[in-house]
């Protein structure tokens, strides 16, 4: 599996995001345009001393990170309100998961590239959750499926 973040807008949560990619040995996707400089105090204090052990790759576009993709590749997007429950997708080691910037999260035109819509329940009085606790629950559960959990 891959991790894919779609023009993230927040340094920290980026960050978070990478430091979970290396306790996993998870490949991160950077979209861009990223909302951020790569070189942001806040990114880099978030994923602490860990990013040499992430493999990082930065695209300016969608367009660019798609035309890389083998066609292996099934694109997972998720969703604050639509797809299935996470639980109920059936992970695979060739999904991409794809994660929307904060703010607004992925548009139907991304949406409608992929091979899976997938949410997290909410049930609570909130819009969404924080997209680097979201990562860390669906990548788990796509880890806890393949059996990587031993």
């Amino acid at each position: 599996m891959q991790i894919v973040l779609y023009q993230p807008r927040i340094p920290p949560n980026t960050g978070s995001i990478a430091r979970l990619c290396a306790a996993t040995q998870t490949p991160l996707n950077l979209v861009g345009p990223l909302g951020f400089s790569l070189d942001n105090k806040h990114l880099k204090r978030a994923g602490l001393d860990y990013w040499s052990h992430v493999t990082v790759n930065v695209w300016d576009n969608w367009d660019a990170f798609s035309a890389e993709l083998n066609s292996e590749a099934r694109l997972v997007m998720t969703s604050a309100r639509q797809g299935v429950c996470y639980v109920d997708h059936s992970f695979q080691e060739n999904d991409y998961l794809v994660f929307g910037p904060e703010t607004w999260g992925l548009t139907e035109n991304i949406i409608s590239r992929g091979h899976a819509l997938i949410r997290i329940p909410i049930w609570g009085q909130v819009r969404s959750l924080n997209l680097a606790n979201a990562v860390a629950v669906v990548l788990y559960e796509g880890c806890r499926q393949m059996n990587k959990l031993k």
